[in-house]
Order: structure tokens, then sequence, then C-alpha cells
């Protein structure tokens, strides 16, 4: 059974949906002092310390502007957001395009922040009603999607294709006949770019690997189905096709999803968080991990305050009304919370978290051309 996830781009505590929202980023205003952030980059085997891919961020979001349902609720703290990132040991951040408009956003944040903040470019399914609703036509909108893309990764600041695939749990946002017509276009994009797919598919298998297996000759680099959440069957077919499964909060609430994530084969699993949303909380059955991990021997060897701060809980949140700079928001979901992820995932699987994280972050590398 496939989990709506209750925080999403769409229907959540805080956010609805954005097409052509006049909330946008503070990109240029609030750029992050990257000669002294970058001090938190770590190389393997330096005291092992933990190194991650986050490789699926929705930094455009604009509650990372301090802004929820176009009201400014607090100031800008993206820096701050980042900076706790490269703490925490997630040295590289993939920032989601769900949409062009968001994609271009993406891209200008990866070139500010270069060698950390990376880009995807696409339209995720729930948004492709923008194909139709463009000021010009959908070629049009078609054809700048593929431009971006393509002067981004010749740049090496775009490193996969998507968000883009399936979504049939919300229809009422997009009907499944156009999310279908614009899966497929955007697939004769991708066979274009020969970049890694960032691939969302939510109640839709069926027709997503069918519509998948007709292309993978065109796909030779594959990509990763994001935010997983789907029955293992599923998952197995995923791998037997080629594609990577990521991992986050929402791939991890119930039993069930515990028991997929268990059968993810090391070589083939990658972690996001999918910030500000799919935060782990206490009534997940993930959740009872997060504890044996803080106080067991996966503790060992790293102090009080690295045990914390890998563990997601060296960081005071406050209410968004309650800002103060250096807090996190609660609710918000981001990147340093990646280690949260990491530990459960570790717990389920029965193996250290340094191998957990060296495995994914290999894996993240090695698909998205990282340099790493």
């Amino acid at each position: 059974m496939n989990h709506l996830r209750p925080l999403c781009r769409f229907t959540n505590s805080f956010l609805k949906p954005r097409l052509n929202s006049a909330a946008s980023l503070s990109i240029h205003s609030h750029r992050l002092n990257m000669s002294t952030a970058t001090n938190g980059v770590l190389e393997a085997g330096q005291g092992d310390k933990p190194r991650y891919v986050d490789i699926g961020i929705n930094l455009t979001d604009p509650v990372y502007s301090g802004i929820y349902y176009d009201t400014q609720r607090h100031p800008a703290d993206l820096p701050s957001v980042i900076s706790r990132a490269l703490t925490a040991g997630c040295q590289k951040l993939i920032v989601t395009g769900s949409d062009l408009e968001e994609s271009r956003k993406a891209v200008e944040l990866s070139k500010e922040h270069s060698g950390v903040l990376f880009a995807t470019v696409g339209v995720h399914p729930c948004s492709c009603l923008q194909f139709t609703k463009a000021p010009n036509t959908p070629d049009k909108y078609l054809q700048e999607l593929e431009s971006l893309a393509l002067e981004a990764k010749n740049t090496n600041h775009c490193v996969g294709f998507g968000e883009f695939g399936l979504d049939y749990d919300r229809l009422t946002l997009c009907p499944k006949g156009v999310q279908l017509e614009y899966f497929e276009k955007q697939l004769d994009i991708a066979t274009r770019l020969h970049l890694p797919l960032f691939l969302h598919s939510r109640a839709a298998h069926e027709d997503f690997v069918r519509i998948l297996k007709a292309r993978l000759e065109e796909l030779p680099k594959r990509g990763v189905v994001h935010s997983f959440t789907g029955t293992k069957e599923e998952m197995e077919e995923l791998v037997a096709l080629g594609f990577d499964i990521g991992v986050n909060g929402c791939s991890l609430k119930t039993e069930e999803n515990l028991e997929v994530v268990k059968a993810i084969p090391m070589e083939r699993l990658q972690i996001e968080t999918d910030g500000p949303w799919c935060e782990i909380r206490p009534s997940h059955a993930s959740s009872k991990w997060l504890k044996g991990f803080e106080e067991g021997k996966e503790g060992e060897g790293m102090s009080e305050g690295e045990k914390s701060i890998e563990g997601g809980k060296g960081w005071k949140s406050v209410k968004k009304e309650k800002w103060v700079d250096g807090v996190m928001i609660k609710g918000r979901n981001e990147p340093c919370m990646i280690g949260r992820v990491a530990w459960v995932v570790a717990g389920v699987k029965g193996v250290s978290v340094k191998e957990l994280r060296e495995a994914a972050w290999k894996n993240s590398c090695k698909m998205f051309d990282l340099g790493a």
C-alpha cells in the first residue's frame, strides 16, 4: 500500500499549492559565507565523522525564506539551514526542481553555493497542469525546461532530471491523463539530456513501470525513485529494472514501510530529508530506533556533542512565531536531520550507522556524479 505524505508541497499544516506564487526565495540577499561553512566538509576516514548527500531537499520553498501562506513570519534563514546541514555532515545537497520556476531557483542556488548545492530540473506530476496553462504553449514550456536543464548540466549545476513521474493519490491537483501525457513528454527530454532521473511514484506503480520499461534502453543512467512508500514487491521490481530507492521520514512511518526498507539492497539505497516535509515523528514506527542508537553502541567513539548533532538533537527548535537567529523551526524539516534517517535505516537493516551512511554516500555520489 502506498501512503500519502501528511506533509507535502501541496497539503500540509503551513503550505498550499504554489502555482505562480508571489512568495519567492530571497536568493541574492541572504548568501551563505561558504568560506566558513565549507570548513565542515569531511573526507572519508577523518575520525569517522559523518558525511551525507541529501538527494532531495526543497530549499526553494518559501518557508526557508520565512514565508508561510504568503505571509512573512520571520526573516529568511537559508544560510543557517545550510550551515546546520554542513555541521551535521550533510556535505552535498540536491535541491529539487518541482516546476519551471522552482527549477530556475534551484539552479540559481546551486550557482551561489557551488560544490555544496546542486539542482534537479523537472515538473512534479501534481504540477503538470502548468504545461496546459503556461503563458505561451505546452511545447514552449517543455523547450524552456529542456534548455534550463541542458545549460545547468553543462555547468555542473544540474545533476538530475526531475522531480517527475506519476501521483494518483492527488488526482484532484492534476488529472491522470495530463500526468501520463507529461510523464511521457518529460521522458522524451530525459532521453536527450543523459542525466539520472529523480522520480516520483505514488499509487501509480503499474503505469509508472510500464512507461519506464519501454524507455530503458534510452535511459542508461536510470535514476532514483525518491520518497519511496510502496510495497516490497514494487521496490524489488524497480531495483530489478536498475533504479535506486530514495528513503526519507515518510518512507519509515509504518512497520510495513520498515520491512520494505530492510529489504532494499545496500548498493541501491539513497537517503534524503525531502524537507521541509517528511520529518520523523514520535508517532512513526521509526521513532523507536532513534533512542536505541542515541544510547547504544553506535555512539561509541563520538563525543556527546557529535552524537547529539548527528541524531538531530543538537539544535533548539521553536515555533515560527518565536523565531530567533540560529534556531530550527518546529515542523519544518531540514537537511541537518538526515542523520536521523540514516540511524533508523541502519537499525532496521542491522548494520552500523557508519556502514549505512558510507554506502548511501557512495551510491549518491556515483549516480549524480558529485565528484567524491
